[in-house]
């Protein structure tokens, strides 16, 4: 299926669904905010083979004219991790980095109309402000406001030492109905364990479909082990089995289980390339950048018959909100990787749309 880069439709408090119109198109922006925000993980998340305790982001406001603010988050999955080392085969830029260029930038937005906004973002540096700033003017459109989002969640599973199995047998009964896939974290335990704890899973529901994600962590050998001790039937894919793609490849002329990128599309300089059992590719709209470029590598693939699937960067609830809705606008037949959000011990966003003050500050406010 092609998609048509998203436009400006209409704006939420002028126009009806399907609208456009030129007063609409010239709406302009009247104020800018920047918020921080921290918030504890419990417990911590993996990041590949990496933990994290803690998430750290920024909330970027806006009001185009009179209409009610709208809020995104911009979160670079970079930082340091539980044992403070530096995160890494991810957001390259630093929270500090981000928020440098956009004091620099935003004041400049003020009384722009919203198209600014993207024009900024296809400038940015950085792939979580190009992001955030063409979704905060996506927003605004009714594409985007009136999107059917799909509710049913892809679980997110992985092997801890403490976990028993009444505790997993809770956590599969637990996954909503409807559910057929989910996702289980690899090569981060010995390989016994995680296929133990695969057949574990597989004996509660024998119907769910894995995928499998290895955030590079096998060598081919290791990866043709561990997958040979598995059902086939039950793979959808697996995510990075290996290093590099040729490995992964060899993977899969080995045992002909599908593979999927993710890592791999991090690298700012990915060119799409169709491979010999490429499946799908996770794309991480945080770490890969504005909805322009995303829309191009989604037609892209989609023409080569790879899935898209996209997925979290452990952004906080406003994130996470956004991303499913982006996820109906551009994928809409695949659902989205985003069961994220058990380990938040706050929300970023209250029930009422409003930020939570008690895990965010006022950086910078700007308006005309």
């Amino acid at each position: 299926m092609h998609f048509d880069a998203p436009q400006l439709l209409s704006h939420s408090c002028s126009t009806q669904i399907g609208e456009t119109t030129d007063n609409v198109a010239q709406a302009s922006i009247r104020d800018l905010s920047i918020h921080q925000y921290k918030i504890d993980l419990e417990p911590a998340l993996p990041v590949a083979s990496q933990r994290i305790n803690q998430r750290l982001g920024l909330i970027i406001s806006a009001t185009f004219d009179n209409c009610a603010p709208e809020f995104v988050e911009i979160a670079p999955l970079s930082g340091v991790d539980i044992q403070g080392e530096p995160l890494t085969g991810f957001s390259p830029e630093s929270l500090s980095q981000v928020i440098e260029y956009l004091e620099q930038q935003l004041p400049s937005l003020i009384g722009q109309p919203i198209k600014a906004l993207n024009e900024l973002a296809n400038q940015a540096p950085f792939a979580s402000i190009g992001l955030g700033l063409s979704l905060l003017g996506f927003k605004s459109s009714s594409q985007f406001q009136y999107a059917h989002v799909d509710e049913r969640k892809v679980g997110l599973f992985y092997y801890k030492d403490d976990t028993s199995i009444e505790t997993l047998t809770q956590q599969v009964n637990a996954l909503p109905i409807g559910t057929y896939s989910i996702k289980v974290k690899v090569a981060q335990a010995s390989i016994e364990q995680e296929i133990a704890f695969i057949h574990q899973i597989l004996a509660i529901n024998p119907k769910l479909k894995l995928r499998l994600d290895a955030n590079q962590g096998f060598s081919v050998e290791q990866a043709i082990e561990f997958l040979a001790c598995l059902p086939k039937q039950a793979i959808e894919y697996i995510e990075e089995p290996c290093k590099t793609p040729e490995q992964s490849q060899l993977v899969y002329q080995s045992l002909h289980i599908p593979f999927a990128l993710d890592e791999t599309l991090n690298d700012g300089h990915y060119q799409f390339e169709m491979l010999e059992g490429l499946a799908a590719l996770i794309i991480k709209p945080m770490v890969l950048g504005n909805i322009d470029k995303l829309v191009q590598l989604i037609n892209l693939a989609t023409s080569h018959g790879v899935r898209c699937i996209l997925s979290s960067s452990l952004e906080a609830n406003l994130g996470i909100g956004d991303l499913a809705k982006l996820a109906a606008v551009l994928t809409p037949d695949e659902i989205p990787g985003l069961d994220t959000l058990a380990s938040f011990t706050q929300p970023l966003m209250n029930s009422d749309n409003q930020l939570n003050l008690e895990v965010c500050q006022l950086l910078q406010h700007y308006q005309g």
